[in-house]
């Protein structure tokens, strides 16, 4: 009676091994990336600076003394606004720094002679600095009721006219410098992500015949609004004739020869779980997960990976998230030349 129950389970458990479902799928080859050698972006004309100058004080607009697109240089008075209220605080705290004044020197010269006391002396001392103190800030606002050029260069703008009142801190006139201009470009992650391979850039106007080398100043390390990384170029200081701020033009990003190896597959491969990215390999009839590393996705519907994966390997090309580790697969046959889609 035992041996009968012992060859009943035993029966029973290669029933279940033997009818383990085999789940048909479609798979394809793990090969050798081909990385593009050199990519093309829009590409702006900027000032290589730009500023908005701007009152430290409130009060209303009196004159702006520039115009848009005129040139000025480094020192020249811009704009100003009304500065009699300034003024008359100025005149305000002279006079009674004056007063004050006298009153501490005559009781410093008492205190030398051993008739006024350590704490009249103190008095008199931080007194003396307060009022001082507080004429120096007087004389700093009524200085900061004219705007004065801080470099050579431009005016892009010129937003308020008098007598508009105007507080601290509102752009009055924009400016942009009047040297050598930089070029600016915005990259996608995946360029981002192999900026060290990067080797140069050329830039291409069309009032020039040549290509234009740039030297990079700069990568942001944040994206802005789109999404996109913002490069900032140089010119050469060597270029005869400077492009114009506004000016649009196209950037070659050249890379260098990579040594890495970067391997590609299909998206549709790829899954996401746990904050990381998988693809299933296949091993002998089985599936097992496998942890990748994206460096770029392809409009093409392929995507890069410079680690998980070694060319030659097969993973699953669809239907990934129907898949559990060890589960047993047999792959689709490939379509025929012929046989366009694979559907017969």
């Amino acid at each position: 009676m035992m041996i009968g129950l012992s060859t009943f389970a035993i029966g029973c458990g290669n029933q279940s091994q033997s009818t383990q479902p085999i789940v048909r799928v479609k798979c394809d080859t793990v090969r050798v990336a081909t990385l593009s050698d050199k990519l093309q972006f829009p590409a702006r004309v900027k000032a290589a600076e730009e500023v908005n100058m701007a009152f430290k004080v409130s009060g209303s607009l009196k004159q702006v003394f520039v115009q848009e697109g005129k040139y000025v240089r480094q020192g020249e008075l811009l704009a100003q606004i009304d500065p009699r209220d300034y003024e008359l605080q100025l005149q305000a705290a002279e006079a009674e720094w004056q007063g004050i004044k006298a009153e501490a020197e005559r009781v410093m010269a008492l205190y030398a002679d051993s008739v006024a006391t350590a704490s009249d002396y103190d008095k008199a001392r931080y007194g003396l600095q307060q009022i001082t103190a507080k004429r120096d800030n007087a004389k700093n606002q009524l200085a900061d009721t004219k705007i004065y050029a801080p470099f050579d260069g431009y005016v892009k703008q010129r937003l308020f006219d008098p007598p508009t009142v105007v507080g601290a801190g509102m752009p009055i006139v924009t400016l942009h410098s009047s040297s050598m201009p930089e070029v600016e470009i915005s990259i996608p992650s995946s360029v981002y992500h192999r900026r060290g391979d990067i080797a140069s850039f050329e830039a291409k106007f069309d009032f020039v015949e040549e290509a234009v080398p740039l030297r990079l100043i700069s990568i942001s390390s944040n994206v802005n609004s789109n999404q996109l990384y913002t490069l900032r170029l140089a010119l050469p200081s060597s270029m005869k004739e400077k492009p114009s701020v506004g000016m649009l033009a196209m950037v070659d990003v050249v890379f260098s020869a990579t040594s890495n190896n970067a391997v590609e597959i299909p998206t549709s491969a790829i899954f996401h779980d746990n904050n990381a990215d998988y693809v299933w390999i296949i091993t002998g009839d089985k599936v097992a997960k496998r942890t990748v590393e994206i460096t770029e996705l392809h409009t093409n519907g392929t995507a890069t990976l410079v680690s998980g994966l070694e060319v030659g390997e097969v993973v699953i090309a669809a239907g990934a998230h129907k898949l559990s580790e060890g589960q047993m697969v047999k792959p689709l046959p490939q379509a025929g030349k012929t046989n366009t889609g694979g559907l017969l």
